[in-house]
């Protein structure tokens, strides 16, 4: 089974509305199954018409750890206190005891180590949700949802790819992942074991730059790229300049799709722009046929 990831540097340029309608284009031709790796603000099922209710199996995750106080052991010494380098550990002045911020804590382990009278221990949390739901066009789709001030995203998408592998068959062909925006820890757990990377930006100055970031990531794991320019017409100059940037860098330009407010009419309406507005249909297979030459997984 073949990973392809859709990332972006930045939000906002299109990069779910291209993914799903991306995986329709593929599943006419190949068996996939699809992972929303962007865990801090999953929206890949809905773009396939699947709300909470329609999703199957939602189950609690458990990927971080918290500190936790032992009040009895504690002798009040304070060497927990300025060992954190987050600022989660304050201090009870009446109790003579310190006082955990679990949302600030990271679960790094440092304060226990340095509890002379191993007063504080480290416990597993219940940091995320988990499940998956099946799409109308008859693929899965493997969502998980990071619980509100919560951190492990990037252990979150490890669980999400797990569970898609879990749910593939012998016969899925594709692993399409929906990596979050940004080069944080999330689009690295993404990245990691990947195939084939297709980075979505825009004409914009910030859209190059973050471009630029996120390409550095799939190069610091070797991962062959290509990019996609979304809303190319709305700065042609602009998007002139991706493109020599990406034939410089030796990267192919795989589409450039323009500006079309039918995109944003897709998403409220809760469908992939190739089912909104049947022509887009063949953008979107020729995009599934440029990426397939490259994956060796062959045409359609």
């Amino acid at each position: 089974m073949k990973q392809i990831t859709v990332l972006s540097g930045k939000g906002g340029v299109g990069k779910s509305s291209i993914t799903a309608s991306l995986a329709i284009a593929l599943s006419k031709g190949k068996k996939i199954i699809c992972a929303d790796c962007d865990v801090d603000a999953s929206n890949l099922a809905l773009v396939f018409g699947l709300e909470e209710k329609d999703m199957q199996q939602w189950k609690g995750l458990a990927t971080n750890e918290k500190a936790f106080l032992l009040p009895e052991k504690c002798t009040g010494c304070g060497a927990c206190v300025g060992s954190c380098h987050f600022n989660a550990i304050g201090w009870d002045e009446e109790k003579k005891q310190p006082v955990f911020d679990k949302y600030g804590c990271e679960g790094c382990g440092v304060c226990p180590m340095v509890c002379p009278s191993d007063a504080i221990e480290l416990r597993q949390v219940e940091n995320a949700k988990i499940g998956f739901g099946k799409t109308k066009y008859g693929f899965d789709v493997v969502s998980a949802q990071l619980k509100m001030g919560e951190s492990g995203s990037g252990k979150v998408v490890a669980e999400v790819k797990k569970l898609a592998a879990e749910r593939s068959k012998k016969e899925t062909e594709i692993l399409l992942i929906d990596a979050a925006a940004g080069i944080g820890c999330p689009v690295i757990a993404s990245i990691s074991g990947s195939n084939y990377a297709v980075a979505v930006t825009e004409p914009t100055p910030s859209g190059l730059s973050d471009l630029k970031r996120a390409l550095g990531i799939v190069g610091h794991f070797g991962v062959p790229c290509g990019i996609i320019i979304n809303k190319y017409d709305l700065n042609p100059s602009f998007s002139k300049k991706i493109e020599s940037f990406a034939e410089k860098s030796g990267i192919d330009v795989l589409a450039k799709i323009a500006y079309d407010k039918a995109f944003t009419d897709a998403l409220v309406n809760l469908v992939p722009i190739v089912v909104h507005k049947k022509e887009y249909t063949a953008v979107f297979e020729k995009l599934a046929e440029n990426i397939l030459e490259r994956t060796s997984l062959g045409k359609m």
